[in-house]
C-alpha cells in the first residue's frame, strides 16, 4: 500500500513538472531540446525503477537503472536552468534521494556533485540568477542530506526485521525444546516407575510361582499374589503422577524414602534400616525425585539379587551437596532359592546416571568388601 502511494505520488509529481514545463516552454531551441531530453530521459528512468521494483530488483536491471537515474538528475539539473524551466530540478531531486538512500554512499555523492556542476553550467550557459546558482545547490546538498538519513533508518528498519525474525527463530526453537525436554522427563519418570512397579511385580509373581509348584503352599501363595495386586494398585498410581507430572505433589525425600523402605520390607519380609545424618533442608523436586528414583532402583535390585538380604539406606545433608546411599550384603549362591529375574534388562542405573548427570550429581555402583553400595550425589 505504502509503495503504491508512493509510486502515484512520484507520477503526478512527473506529470505536474511536464505540464509546467512544457505549457510555456523554455524559449531557444537549444533550450526547449535539453528541457525535452531531460523529461524524455527523466520518464525512461522513472520506468525502469518501478520496474526493477516490481521484477525484484535483479542486479543488472539495478545497475542500469542507478546509470539511468543519475544521468537523469544530471541533464534535469542542467536544464531547470533555463527560464521556465526550473521546476525540472524537482526531477533532479527526487533522483539525488533516491540514489542516496538506495545506492552505495560513493553514487549518491557523486550523482549529487555531477548534479550541481550541471547546474552551475546551465546558469553560466542561459545567464540564470543567483538565486538558482546558490539556490539550486543547497536544494540538492539537502536532499542528499536527507536521503543519508532515509538510507540509515531503512538499514535499522531492516536490521530490526532481521533481528526480529531471528528472534522468533529462537523462541520456536526454544520452544521445541522446552517441549522435548519435558516429553524426556516424563518419559524417564514414566520408565522409573514402570521399572520399579514391573520389577518387583515380577519378583512377587515367580515367588507365588516358587510357592505353587516346588512347596506346594497354596496359602502363602495367595498371600504374595495379594502383594502383587496391591504393588499393580501402586504402580497404577505412581504411573498416574508421572503423566500428569505431578512432582508438586512429592513429600520432603526423608518423608518418602521412609515411605519406600517400609514397603519393601512388607513385600519382601527383609529389614530395611533408613538412616538420616546432617541437617536436612528443602529440596527441589528436580533435585529429591532422581534421588528417590534411584533409592527405588537399588531396592528393586536388592530383591532381584540379593532376596533375603537386610538393607541399609543413608541421606545424608551436606553444605553443599545430598548423598543417599543403599547398600546390602551380597547374597551367597543357593541352589535351593530361586534366581528371579526382571523386565529391566540393566538399564535402570544408567538412567538414574544420566539423570543425575544433568543436574551435575554423580551415581556410583559397585560391590566392595562383600557388600553392594550404591550411592548418588546431587550438589544444593
Amino acid at each position: 500500500m505504502l509503495r503504491t502511494v508512493s509510486w502515484l505520488l512520484r507520477t503526478g509529481a512527473y506529470v505536474f513538472i511536464g505540464l509546467k514545463t512544457f505549457t510555456h516552454p523554455p524559449a531557444g531551441t537549444a533550450t526547449l531540446v535539453s528541457a525535452a531530453a531531460a523529461y524524455v530521459l527523466s520518464s525512461l528512468a522513472l520506468l525502469l525503477w518501478g520496474l526493477t521494483e516490481a521484477r525484484g530488483d535483479e542486479a543488472a536491471d539495478r545497475s542500469l537503472m542507478l546509470l539511468l537515474l543519475g544521468a537523469a538528475a544530471v541533464l534535469a539539473g542542467y536544464a531547470s536552468a533555463a527560464p521556465h524551466a526550473e521546476s525540472l530540478i524537482g526531477l533532479s531531486l527526487a533522483f539525488v534521494m533516491q540514489l542516496g538512500t538506495q545506492a552505495s554512499l560513493a553514487v549518491g555523492w557523486a550523482t549529487a556533485g555531477c548534479t550541481v556542476a550541471a547546474v552551475e553550467t546551465g546558469v553560466l550557459a542561459n545567464g540564470a540568477g543567483r538565486e538558482i546558482a546558490l539556490g539550486y545547490p543547497v536544494l540538492v546538498a539537502a536532499v542528499l542530506i536527507a536521503s543519508h538519513n532515509r538510507r540509515a533508518w531503512r538499514v535499522r528498519a531492516e536490521q530490526s526485521a532481521t533481528l526480529l525474525a531471528q528472534t522468533e527463530l529462537l523462541r520456536a526453537e526454544q520452544r521445541q525444546v522446552a517441549v522435548l525436554d519435558e516429553r524426556t522427563r516424563i518419559a524417564r519418570e514414566i520408565h522409573d516407575v514402570l521399572a520399579h512397579s514391573l520389577g518387583a511385580l515380577s519378583i512377587q509373581i515367580q515367588a507365588a510361582e516358587v510357592l505353587l509348584t516346588d512347596h506346594q503352599d497354596i496359602d502363602r501363595a495367595v498371600t504374595v499374589l495379594a502383594g502383587a495386586r496391591r504393588l499393580t494398585a501402586d504402580g497404577l498410581t505412581e504411573t498416574r503422577r508421572a503423566v500428569h507430572a505431578l512432582r508438586s505433589s512429592l513429600a520432603p525425600l526423608d518423608e518418602e524414602l521412609a515411605t519406600l523402605a517400609n514397603t519393601h520390607r512388607q513385600r519382601h519380609g527383609v529389614p530395611v534400616r533408613l538412616t538420616v545424618e546432617g541437617a536436612p533442608f528443602a529440596l527441589s523436586a528436580d533435585q529429591a525425585l532422581p534421588l528417590l528414583r534411584t533409592a527405588q532402583e537399588a531396592l528393586t535390585n536388592a530383591a532381584k539379587h540379593a532376596s533375603a538380604q537386610p538393607v541399609e539406606i543413608t541421606l545424608t545433608y551436606e553444605d553443599d551437596h545430598v548423598t543417599l546411599a543403599v547398600d546390602n550384603p551380597l547374597a551367597q549362591r543357593d541352589s535351593q532359592r530361586p534366581e528371579f529375574a526382571t523386565l529391566n534388562g540393566g538399564y535402570g542405573l544408567t538412567g538414574m546416571r544420566e539423570r543425575l548427570l544433568l543436574l551435575g550429581g554423580t551415581l556410583d555402583a559397585a560391590a566392595r568388601d562383600g557388600r553392594w553400595r550404591v550411592c548418588a550425589e546431587v550438589p544444593r
